[in-house]
């Protein structure tokens, strides 16, 4: 069976969005257990793949000083996880991208294995997880050929994930064994509710 290897992904963290929940609080750099939840997402993802990105809008200079390449998004205004995951597109020099959110500190430590193993298995385009319950559109893994579909996607102003999925053959990825790895933080009290709990090393 062909396999995608590692050092040919490239994982892009979104840091982008507004945290309105949060009360306009930038969601990667809320702290949790004595880390931001972007260092807890950035630790579990980095062996996973042979480079990584961090997609942020705002506060590039403490992004940057977590030692990763920091792009912004290249449309203006917030416009969602499918803009973040176009400026990685861009930006990669992998033929893959896996995206995973900045707010989710439980990343399965084979997360990229399993999204790889379902596109190939499938034949698919685009592998995305599944907690068992619902899709997990943001963690997901996409091949840079994709970036013409999804820039003329956005061009249309586009901007609903599955919407852009619908348009391509997609994989699910099994993690119902692990759902509580999609766990984030949205609001203030998740973050003290999860905070009772222990984050995985």
């Amino acid at each position: 069976m062909i396999r995608i290897p590692t050092d040919n992904i490239t994982a892009v963290v979104l840091a982008g969005g507004r945290g309105r929940r949060l009360g306009g609080r930038d969601k990667g750099l809320v702290e949790l257990g004595g880390k931001t939840l972007v260092e807890h997402v950035l630790d579990a993802i980095r062996p996973q793949v042979r480079s990584v990105l961090i997609n942020a809008n705002r506060n590039l200079e403490t992004y940057s000083g977590f030692g990763y390449p920091v792009i912004n998004d290249e449309m203006a205004d917030f416009q969602g996880p499918l803009a973040g995951l176009a400026a990685g597109l861009s930006a990669c020099d992998t033929d893959y991208v896996v995206t995973l959110p900045c707010d989710g500190p439980y990343v399965p430590a084979d997360l990229v294995a399993r999204l790889a193993r379902a596109l190939v298995e499938n034949d698919a385009e685009i592998a995305v997880a599944h907690d068992g319950r619902r899709m997990q559109p943001v963690y997901a893994l996409v091949p840079r050929a994709l970036r013409p579909s999804l820039q003329a996607f956005l061009d249309a102003g586009d901007r609903k994930v599955e919407l852009w999925y619908a348009r391509h053959a997609v994989a699910m990825a099994d993690f119902s064994d692990v759902s509580e790895a999609f766990i984030n933080i949205n609001t203030e009290a998740e973050r003290h509710r999860v905070a009772k709990g222990n984050i995985p090393a």
